[in-house]
Order: C-alpha cells, then structure tokens, then sequence
C-alpha cells in the first residue's frame, strides 16, 4: 500500500501540467466514473481513490487540490474533510455543532439546512488548523489550554486570593497573574477564555450594575496585563454548548449554590426568571461528612470525605424502597485507608431532592427546576415549547450516579403532561470539567477569536459589551 500511494502521489505530481491543459473538462465526475490520468495506472474507481486520499492525510489531500479541476473536485468533497475531522480534531458531532451554531459569535445565528450543505469543511479544516488556542480559565479554579483534551492544572479558588474586602481589581490581577504563572505562558502571548458561576440572578437595575462593574474589572485587569483578546462567558451556558445545545435549561450544582438557569439561544433568560436553591457541593458533602461523624467513621480531612462522596455515593430512584436495600460498599482512601459506607451512600444526594433531612430550608431540585420550566411555558418566548425541555446538569456533584434519572422522573410527577412531555434530563457530557469543555468548543472555532472576543481596542470604546454572560 505504501508503494501504491508513492506511485500515486508521483504520477499526479508528474502530470500536474497536462491535468491543467485538460481542466475545461467536467470537474464533477459521477460516483461511479473511474479516473484513468494516473499514465501507466489501470483506471481506478473513485471509491478506491477516495481511500487512497484519505491515506494520505489531510496535507498531501489539500495539496492535491491545487493540482487540476478533477482533483480540486475530488477532494474537495466534504465527507472526505468530515473524515479528517473526526480523526485529527474532536468528535464529529461537537465540531458540526460548534460550526453550524457558533460561527458567528453571540447572539446565536443557526445555519440553516440549505446553508449548512454549502458549508466547505475542507476550508474549515483549514481555518481550525488556524486558530491558534487560548488559555481557558474555568470557575476560578481550572484552567489550561484550550488544544489540550482536559484541563491541565487547578487552583485554589478565587476567593483565596487576596483579601475579600481587597478591591475587585486587585483580587483579580493577583488571581489572573498566578494562573499565567503556573501555565508558564505571558499573558499576551494567547486570547483567554474565562467562565464564571452566574452571580447576580436577578433582571434588576442593581443586578445588571454589579454584572457591569465585575465585567469591567476583569477585562480591566487582563487587557492591563495586555492579553490580546478576552472572552468571558457564564458556566451554565457553556455546559449547554458542550452537550451541543443552544436552548435549554442548566442545573449547575455550584460550590454553595444550585442555579436553575433557562437559555434560549445561547442568552440567559433573567426576565424568566434564574431558580436559585440556596444547597450546593459544599452542603452535600458537608451531610455526608456529618453522617460518618454519627456513625464513628473516623477520617482525616473534608478531602476524604469528597472522595467517597464522589466514588461512593449515589442517588436512588426510589428512596424509601433503597432503605431496604443492603447498600454497603467499601472504598481504599490512599493514606487512609479502607472505608465502608451503607445508607450514608444515597442519603446524602437525596438531600438534594429532600433537603429538609439536612436540615435545610430550601425547594427541593425537582421543584425548583419544575417551576422554571412552568415560568419558560407561560412567558412562551418561542414558537414552541420544545427550547426548555432539555435539561443539563453541570458541576460536580451533579455527576451522581442515578441524579439525572431521579430527577426526570421526579419532574414528569410533579408536572402536567403538557409541559414534561418530551423532556429529557442529560447527565453533565463531560464529568466536572462540562463547563470547560463548552470554553474549549467555542475556542476551537475556525472564527475564534474573532467574534466571541473583545481587544482593548474594543473594551475601550465600550463597543463590544453584549456578549452572552
């Protein structure tokens, strides 16, 4: 095979002029047209040619398209570059998603399907070859690089830096200027992406103000520090582009807050209304901790309770018939060792559905997501319903075995048949780190940075302020 291809790629090389003397020809050959230009070559069926090229690699394949009409038609063909996609970038589906959803920045333009066949994924190919990766900054607390697969560091959480009454711009510069240091790179050497939690919730005038001056003082700091581009973006809608949606509704289970977050073409619908239950990570493990406590189950650190939380713990589809249920399990803590869980293990994420056996006074998940579904139904801001009927979890407490299942479930007993059906809940598509792979899917695109970032250019005359946060 190897022969074979070096014969090709000789015999088109050495043609290339006569194949250009002949380029008036038809430059569409049917699928079943054999191509007979390889000299002393017997004809060779497309399909073969097509393997042939594919073998070749996407270099050798776009140099082949310069050599006449016949070869630019061959291999311009976009399920040979839908190939090449899916075996030197991401999974296919993500990077159809992000080019025919994305390209043009915020707000949200979707191709439609007569466009989306006029899309050259061969230039895309070529444009994505391009761009050249960012620093992503996930929660103020992961980061790394956006060609990497998974985050490449973590950090201490941003309110660990600095003082909490030290100003915002302060506490920020410090922060930024740790992470650079740690990823070993200048700050203006890369555009950077950074997600935040939602904060402020509200549509309020004094909710929309303190949005304001957050937005400014991060951008004052990184363009300060001269970062050529900066995007900031909220979590939850970056969870929603990594489970390759635009439209939805978010469960992002936060550090000491759940927010319920309905989306609509990739902006947060505040005038819905943001679901806040006043429970998150913290709470849950803090419960499971509180249970050992009780059971005399000794233990180091919060670090090993957070551990078998996260290798032990699930959430039952039924709890008063898992109270019946011989449920023990052990893991090894390294340096530890050996721990035994029983009913702690699905105890503890029930709290989140029955948070009044830890002793808080909050709605259940079932029921705040249950009425932000019900505000999304009555605002009727679509033409349809259907926008609000998916629901993605993100966090990392909301990787519980079993919470995705429980949780649609509990929504199709608590709401009318109108509303839930067709609903869906989908487990975070990426663990923990969904959020970050959402920055990864817009920062990987063939247009990045272009119109999802602000320069300082831009920051300065103010021009650029209505992206999606």
């Amino acid at each position: 095979m190897a022969l074979l291809l070096r014969k090709v790629w000789e015999s088109v090389s050495n043609r290339a002029s006569s194949c250009s003397s002949s380029s008036n020809e038809s430059s569409n050959p049917p699928s079943d047209v054999v191509l007979s230009s390889f000299g002393a070559f017997d004809p060779i069926p497309i399909d073969v040619v097509m393997q042939i090229v594919r073998l070749l690699g996407p270099k050798d394949a776009a140099r082949l398209s310069i050599v006449c009409k016949l070869w630019r038609s061959l291999v311009s063909d976009n399920r040979l570059w839908i190939y090449f996609l899916q075996n030197y970038h991401d999974s296919w589906d993500s990077v159809f998603f992000a080019e025919t959803n994305l390209r043009s920045g915020y707000p949200i333009q979707a191709y439609g399907s007569h466009i989306t066949t006029e899309l050259s994924f061969m230039r895309i190919y070529g444009e994505r070859e391009q761009v050249p990766g960012c620093v992503i900054i996930d929660g103020y607390c992961k980061f790394g690089w956006s060609k990497y697969a998974c985050p490449s560091g973590r950090s201490a959480t941003f309110l660990e830096f600095g003082n909490i009454e030290s100003p915002m711009y302060s506490r920020l510069r410090h922060f930024f200027a740790t992470i650079y240091s740690r990823m070993q790179v200048r700050p203006s050497a890369q555009p950077i992406v950074v997600s935040l939690p939602i904060c402020h919730y509200d549509d309020t005038e004094s909710a929309k103000a303190s949005r304001r001056q957050l937005k400014e003082a991060m951008y004052s700091a990184l363009f300060d520090m001269n970062a050529p581009a900066v995007c900031t973006i909220n979590q939850a809608t970056l969870a929603l582009y990594a489970a390759r949606r635009t439209s939805g509704i978010v469960v992002n289970i936060g550090f000491q807050v759940t927010s319920v977050v309905p989306i609509l073409h990739g902006k947060v619908m505040r005038k819905v209304g943001v679901e806040v239950v006043g429970m998150g990570a913290l709470k849950v493990t803090g419960f499971l901790r509180e249970q050992m406590q009780q059971n005399n189950i000794n233990f180091e650190s919060l670090y090993t309770v957070r551990t078998l939380k996260e290798n032990l713990c699930y959430v039952a589809a039924d709890y008063k018939a898992e109270l019946h249920k011989d449920t023990q399990a052990s893991l090894e803590v390294p340096g530890e060792g050996w721990f035994t869980l029983s009913k702690e293990r699905f105890k503890t994420g029930e709290i989140l559905f029955q948070p009044r056996i830890a002793g808080v006074r909050a709605m259940g998940l079932h029921q705040a997501v249950g009425l932000c579904m019900d505000h999304c139904h009555a605002a009727e801001l679509a033409g349809d319903d259907a926008w609000f009927k998916t629901v993605v979890l993100s966090g990392g407490t909301s990787c519980l075995p079993g919470l995705a299942e429980r949780l649609e479930k509990e929504l199709h007993e608590l709401l009318p048949a109108s509303i839930c059906s067709g609903l869906r809940v989908i487990p975070p598509p990426y663990g923990a780190d969904t959020a970050w792979f959402g920055a990864k899917v817009i920062s990987n695109l063939s247009t990045f940075p272009g119109p999802w970032c602000v320069t300082k250019k831009q920051f300065k005359r103010k021009s650029r302020f209505n992206l999606a946060w």
